[in-house]
């Protein structure tokens, strides 16, 4: 599961990036986004390297939800009559919310295939113009209401499995958790930050 969740968040660090070419124009954008189907050209055919990191990405988050599979069905193997009394346990919302979550976000991630890459829900999908049609989907409300409510998720999502994935792998110890928690949740804001900036900005017709 932290390996996987490593492999994913590194993609959404890069996707994220790439998005807010959207300040710079559609020139910059279109041209980043044509630039990323000739990586590895000649030796790899136009868009090849796209289907390979796709390819990549669908074993990893494969790999994410049936790591979160087992270890839910162990914990209840390890315990199968519950605790005729229990304490409270002191936990985060980011930590309440990470099963569920992680579902939204799958559900999200298959919406926002259709909705940017294949173009089946974007009322006004134009093929090879990410530009127009980024534009296109955030003036209308309600996709923006739905891609801000995933955006909160993620961010949730990466708060708790950052740190919870760093001790994991043993990168964590007594001296450095704290600052690896710091670190887990700005990685979250800025992420989450980062991805919101572009719809918020199309609604608000900072960009148009």
């Amino acid at each position: 599961m932290a390996i996987s969740g490593a492999i994913l968040l590194s993609y959404v660090v890069a996707h994220m990036i790439g998005n807010l070419k959207t300040f710079f124009g559609p020139e910059d954008l279109n041209g980043y986004a044509h630039w990323l189907r000739t990586i590895g050209e000649p030796v790899l055919h136009y868009a090849w390297f796209l289907w390979i990191l796709r390819a990549g990405l669908i074993v990893a988050v494969v790999l994410h939800i049936t790591a979160t599979v087992q270890l839910v069905r162990r914990d209840h193997r390890a315990r199968p009559v519950g605790y005729v009394h229990r304490r409270p346990v002191r936990a985060t919302f980011a930590t309440r919310t990470m099963r569920w979550g992680g579902a939204t976000l799958a559900l999200f991630v298959v919406w926002h295939l259709l909705d940017l890459t294949v173009g089946t829900v974007n009322q006004d999908f134009v093929e090879g113009d990410p530009y127009h049609n980024l534009v296109a989907d955030f003036q209308v409300w309600w996709v923006n209401i739905l891609y801000l409510v995933a955006l909160a998720m993620l961010g949730l999502h990466i708060n708790h499995g950052f740190a919870s994935a760093a001790r994991t792998l043993g990168v964590t110890s007594v001296r450095r958790e704290r600052a690896i928690k710091i670190f887990g949740s700005g990685m979250a804001v800025v992420i989450t930050a980062g991805f919101a900036l572009v719809p918020i900005s199309i609604m608000t017709g900072l960009v148009d």
